[in-house]
């Protein structure tokens, strides 16, 4: 069986502008991989899609060159085990794993569904309120309060107000905060006992990687939840002192094949999970969706913000999200 790996890149334009702490952006850009294969079944096509994120390193150049580079691995037969230790985690190793996944699907006629979570179903996903002034986070609320799970980004020195003015306008929604790492131990404390106050049921990332013991000593009004902090299954074990909750992200881990292992061995470890995203299309959110069965909560709400999705895209009902269907992914 001869495979043949495809890299483009690729803009979609954001309905609005998406904030958080360390900046805002109008489009979201996202590099796609695709591997053909010829086989006796005829041919066929996988692909995957992956987000560089610059807190990491990641460039849209550069890992586009680091899925490139693959090509001859891809072609000589590399299979997603032997691409864990041919690329280091990221998102250029999530593109190249998941249209490993997506190219077996295809060539065999067995869904990923079947293999990983036969019993799929929809899931309800958080909607990004975006880090705003209070009142303008608090008409984008308003706006979404009929939807069960709100994700409201924070991540500054007066968050107070936004919190509040948030669980006003949206009194019956479950909200989660996203800091970003925007605040510090001078602020967290503060900030946590006005979340408990708010009825908030987790703080996401609240201080900077590496820069988070604090959170070991002081009393945690509010679940506090690790995204930057954590970004492969040799990350859980030292954060269990300081979090109550993982943020899984396939973007960070490298794919779907290290994701399902830190699943498992989050779940051993006793954490909440999350499994979130980057801001992404369909092609992104299909494999998390698979991945996030099960779990406390899912924060796949991508498309969502894009004012233009890839086609086929996910189903979309409201806050539920559907299991991707074959032609998409998996």
């Amino acid at each position: 069986m001869s495979r043949h790996l495809k890299v483009t890149t690729e803009i979609f334009p954001i309905a609005g502008a998406f904030t958080i702490s360390r900046g805002s952006k109008t489009e979201a850009h996202v590099v796609t991989c695709t591997i053909a294969a010829d086989g006796p079944a005829g041919p066929a096509i996988g692909s995957g899609e992956c987000v560089p994120y610059a807190r990491y390193g990641e460039s849209v150049e550069g890992v586009a060159a680091a899925i490139a580079a693959m090509a001859d691995p891809i072609a000589q037969g590399l299979d997603r085990e032997g691409l864990r230790s041919a690329m280091p985690a990221g998102a250029a190793r999530n593109a190249v794993d998941c249209a490993l996944w997506d190219l077996e699907a295809k060539r065999t006629g067995q869904s990923v569904a079947s293999l990983i979570a036969p019993d799929a179903g929809p899931l309800v996903t958080a909607f990004t309120i975006s880090l705003a002034t209070p009142e303008a986070m608090a008409a984008q609320a308003a706006a979404n309060a009929h939807r069960p799970l709100l994700k409201v980004k924070v991540g500054t020195g007066e968050d107070e107000s936004r919190i509040r003015a948030v669980r006003q306008a949206a009194p019956d929604s479950t909200i989660l905060l996203d800091a970003n790492e925007g605040w510090t131990a001078q602020t967290i404390e503060r900030h946590l006992a006005v979340a408990e106050e708010a009825r908030i049921a987790l703080i996401e990332q609240p201080l900077k990687a590496g820069d988070d013991a604090i959170l070991a000593r002081i009393r945690r009004a509010v679940p506090v939840c690790a995204d930057e902090s954590v970004h492969a299954t040799q990350d859980l074990a030292q954060l269990r002192d300081r979090y109550d909750a993982v943020n899984i992200k396939l973007d960070k881990t490298g794919g779907l094949t290290e994701a399902l292992e830190m699943k498992r061995e989050a779940e051993r470890l006793g954490f909440t999970i999350i499994v979130g995203c980057m801001l992404a299309s369909s092609l992104s959110m299909a494999p998390a969706v698979l991945l996030a069965q099960g779990c406390a909560f899912a924060d796949l709400d991508g498309p969502l913000l894009l004012s233009r999705d890839r086609q086929p895209a996910l189903r979309y009902e409201g806050s539920l999200v559907f299991p991707p269907e074959p032609p998409l992914w998996g």
